[in-house]
C-alpha cells in the first residue's frame, strides 16, 4: 500500500490557526464554553457545537451553576454510547479558576458493562437519594428508568441529553423523542441538549417547531472552531472512486505513515463483500505480516511491506470476543488517545464515529457511501481534533462507480450524488460565516469585515426569519442536499434560476409552512447566496476583493441578486466529479439522470419562458435529443407547455358541449 494515490477533493479549506477557541479565560473556559454559560439560565438550552468543542466540560459548567444557584437538585447526563459516558467522569475545574469540581460517584455512573434494564434500579434510586446529585447513563437506561417513572419524578433536574441528533419529533417510533417530549410538558426539568450535528439523517426534525421554540439555542460553528486551533492548518474532504471490489483499491488512497482510521461498509452495502472478516483480513494482509498480537490489548503488530516499520493496528471490527473488543476499546480511551505511538491503525464498522475521543489521528478513509449527514459529520470529527504535529486533516470516501453491465446502476448513480452532496453541506458548515445586507445608494464601499453587500438583496424582516438564519441555516441546507429533486437539478440538469428560484423555495415552504411568501423569500436568497458566496473563489487585487462566479471574476461591490440567482450555487462539485471519472461512467451518471429527469412544473415553465424565447431567437426551436443539457431541458419545458395547452383546449372543449347541450 505504497503507492499513495491524492484523492480528488471537493473542499480544501485553510485556517488561520489563532488559538481563539482552544485558548480559556479566568475560570478555564473555552470560547465555545463562554458562549453556553452566557446563557446557563435558560430552562432549555440546546447547544450545537463541532466535535472537540468542549461540549462535555460546557455542560459541567452550566450544570453546577444549576445546582449551586438555580436550585436544581439533580443532573442525570444521557450518552447514546457506554464510551461516551468517560467524557463526562470526575473532573477538577476549580484548578482552572471554577468556583466548584464535577464529580460523579462510582455508583452513579451506569456507563460501565451491564445490561440498560439492570441499571434501572440504580437509576430510580439515584432520584430517590436526597444526597445524590449528579449520574451518567445510556440513553437506553433513560429510557428504561422512563417506562417505571412519571414526568414528574424529574422534577428539580437538569436532563442533559449528548448527540441531541438521536431524538426524534416522530415520537411514536422516538421513543427517547416521546420521553423528551412528556417530561418537558409534565415537570419542571431543566433540560441541556447538546450536539455535534443536528442532521438526523432522514425527513424527521429532531424537534417539532413548537418544542423547538423553548429552547434557547447556543452556537458555535465549525470555521469557528477550526480557524481557533492552535495546530491543524487544513482540511481536505474528498472522494476516489473504484471499479470492481473495495479491497483491491483501497490501497490506492491509504497512506500508512498517516494516523489512519478505516471505516469498511456496512454488510448489507453494494460496496460490502459480505464478509466483513475476511474484509479486515485482507487489509491487514494488504499491509503486511502480522508478527504478534498483544494478549491484554488486542493491539495487532503488523510488519510493513514496504518499509519493513511496524504498524499498530486496531481491530474494532471483529465482534466475535466480546471481552477483546471491550479490551481494545479500553487501550483506545485510556492510553491510544494520550499516547501518539500506541496505535497507528483503526479498523471499524459501526464504532469509532460518535464520542470517539483519538486526537492523533490525521485520515479518516470511509468505504461506501453513508446515508446519514450526521455519520459523515461524525466520522469527520474523528480527525479534525486539534493535536500537536498534525497540520493537516483528510476525509477520504471511497466510493464504487456504477457499471453499465451490472444492475443497481440507478443506485449508484444516486450514492455518489449523495456522497457529493454531503460534501457540499460540508463545504458549507466549515467555510467562513458572512453577514450579508442590501446594498444601500450612499453605502461606503469599505465595508466592515465579514459583511458583504449585495443590490437587491432582502433583508430579513422578522425575528422568526432572522433565528433561522442564526442558528438553522446549516440545518435547512441539509434538507435541500438531501432531497433528490434538488440533487438532480444540482447535477446540471434543471436550469439555475429554476434551482435557486423554484426547488428551494419549495423545499422552504415544506420545511417552515408557517412562513408567508415574502418571508419564503427572504430565507430563500439567504441561502442562495450563502451558498454561492461560500462556493465561490475569492481573490484580492489590491484593496478590491473578486468573487468567481459563472466562470467569471466579478468585484463583490458590484454583485446583485440577480447575478447571484444565475448561478448554480453547486455546480462546481460537479464539475470535479465530472473530470475524476471516466466517460463512459459520466455519460452513465447523465443516462440515469435523464431517465429519472426532474418533472417539469409550471413554475419552472414561467421562469424559464423568457430566456427560452430569447435562446429560440438565436438558436431555434429546441431539440429534445440534443447533447447540450440546456437545450435538452428547454425541449422538455415546450413538450410540457404543449401538453398543458391540448389539456386546456380538451376541458374548453368539453365545457362548449356542455354549454351547447
Amino acid at each position: 500500500m505504497n503507492a499513495i494515490k491524492k484523492p480528488v477533493n471537493i473542499v480544501e479549506v485553510t485556517y488561520a490557526r489563532t488559538k481563539a477557541s482552544v485558548n480559556t479565560d479566568n475560570m478555564g473556559m473555552r470560547e465555545m464554553q463562554q458562549r453556553v454559560f452566557a446563557k446557563r439560565d435558560a430552562q432549555h438550552l440546546l447547544v450545537k457545537a463541532p466535535p472537540a468543542s468542549g461540549k462535555s466540560r460546557a455542560l459541567m459548567f452550566v450544570a453546577l451553576d444549576k445546582l449551586y444557584n438555580q436550585g436544581r437538585k439533580k443532573v442525570v447526563v444521557a450518552v447514546p454510547e457506554r464510551s461516551i459516558g468517560a467524557s463526562f467522569s470526575s473532573t477538577s475545574l476549580t484548578k482552572f479558576g471554577f468556583f466548584a469540581d464535577w464529580e460523579v460517584k462510582a455508583k452513579h455512573n451506569l456507563c460501565d458493562p451491564g445490561s440498560s434494564q439492570g441499571k434501572v434500579g440504580a437509576f430510580i434510586d439515584f432520584l430517590n437519594d436526597p444526597t445524590a446529585a449528579t449520574l451518567v447513563c445510556t440513553h437506553a437506561t433513560l429510557r428504561f428508568a422512563f417506562e417505571k417513572l412519571d414526568p414528574a419524578a424529574f422534577a428539580g433536574t437538569v436532563l442533559a441529553i449528548d448527540e441531541f441528533h438521536h431524538v426524534s419529533a416522530d415520537t411514536e417510533t422516538n421513543r427517547l423523542g416521546a420521553l423528551l417530549r412528556e417530561v418537558m410538558h409534565g415537570s419542571d426539568v431543566h433540560i441541556v441538549a447538546m450536539t455535534g450535528s443536528y442532521f438526523r439523517g432522514d425527513s424527521v426534525p429532531v424537534l417539532s417547531a413548537e418544542d423547538e421554540a423553548r429552547f434557547t439555542p447556543v452556537t458555535f460553528n465549525y470555521y469557528d472552531q477550526l480557524n481557533g486551533y492552535e495546530y491543524l492548518n487544513s482540511l481536505g474532504i474528498g472522494h476516489h472512486f473504484y471499479q470492481g471490489r473495495y479491497t483491491d483499491a483501497i490501497g490506492e488512497v491509504f497512506d500508512l505513515n498517516k494516523k489512519t482510521i478505516v471505516h469498511i461498509p456496512n454488510v448489507n452495502s453494494g460496496e460490502s463483500t459480505k464478509d466483513k472478516i475476511e474484509e479486515v483480513g485482507f487489509i491487514i494482509d494488504s499491509i503486511g505480516h502480522v508478527e504478534s498480537t498483544h494478549p491484554d490489548t488486542g493491539i495487532i503488530s503488523i510488519r510493513r511491506n514496504d518499509n519493513g516499520e511496524i504498524l499498530r493496528l486496531a481491530d474494532l471490527v471483529d465482534d466475535t470476543d466480546q471481552k477483546k473488543r471491550a479490551d481494545t476499546l479500553h487501550y483506545l480511551s485510556t492510553v491510544a488517545s494520550k499516547d501518539r505511538d500506541a496505535v497507528d491503525v483503526i479498523l471499524a464498522l459501526g464504532m469509532a464515529k460518535e464520542g470517539f475521543d483519538w486526537p492523533f489521528a490525521e485520515h479518516a478513509l470511509t468505504v461506501g457511501y453513508r446515508a446519514s449527514l450526521t455519520e459523515v459529520i461524525q466520522i469527520i470529527g474523528r480527525v479534525t481534533r486539534d493535536s500537536e504535529g498534525k497540520e493537516h486533516a483528510q476525509f477520504t470516501n471511497l466510493i464504487a462507480e456504477p457499471d453499465a453491465s451490472q444492475g443497481e446502476v440507478k443506485v449508484s448513480v444516486n450514492n455518489m450524488l449523495k456522497a457529493i452532496t454531503a460534501s457540499l453541506l460540508m463545504e458549507q458548515v466549515l467555510a467562513q460565516n458572512f453577514t450579508f445586507k442590501m446594498k444601500r445608494i450612499g453605502d461606503d464601499d469599505a465595508q466592515a469585515p465579514g459583511v458583504i453587500t449585495i443590490k437587491g438583496f432582502k433583508e430579513p424582516s422578522t425575528e422568526r426569519v432572522k433565528q433561522i438564519i442564526e442558528t438553522d441555516l446549516n440545518d435547512l441546507k441539509a434538507t435541500i442536499l438531501q432531497d433528490d429533486t434538488f440533487a438532480k437539478a444540482a447535477a446540471g440538469s434543471v436550469d439555475p434560476e429554476t434551482t435557486n428560484k423554484v426547488l428551494i423555495p419549495k423545499i422552504i415552504r415544506e420545511r417552515y409552512p408557517e412562513l408567508d411568501e415574502s418571508q419564503v423569500e427572504e430565507l430563500r436568497q439567504q441561502v442562495v447566496v450563502d451558498s454561492v458566496i461560500k462556493n465561490g473563489e475569492v481573490r484580492e487585487v489590491g484593496d478590491k476583493r473578486f468573487i468567481k462566479m459563472a466562470e467569471k471574476f466579478v468585484n463583490i461591490d458590484d454583485i446583485n441578486i440577480n447575478l447571484i440567482d444565475s448561478v448554480n450555487p453547486f455546480q462546481r462539485a460537479f464539475e470535479v466529479l465530472s473530470k475524476s471519472v471516466t466517460p463512459s461512467v459520466l455519460r452513465i451518471i447523465q443516462d440515469s439522470i435523464t431517465a429519472t429527469r426532474v418533472e417539469v412544473t409550471e413554475d419552472e415553465a414561467k421562469v424559464a419562458w423568457p430566456k427560452m424565447q430569447q435562446w429560440a431567437k438565436l438558436n431555434g426551436r429546441p431539440n429534445v435529443r440534443s447533447e447540450d443539457p440546456t437545450e435538452k431541458r428547454y425541449a422538455e419545458i415546450v413538450l410540457f407547455l404543449q401538453r398543458k395547452k391540448q389539456e386546456r383546449d380538451a376541458a374548453a372543449r368539453a365545457t362548449q358541449m356542455v354549454d351547447e347541450a
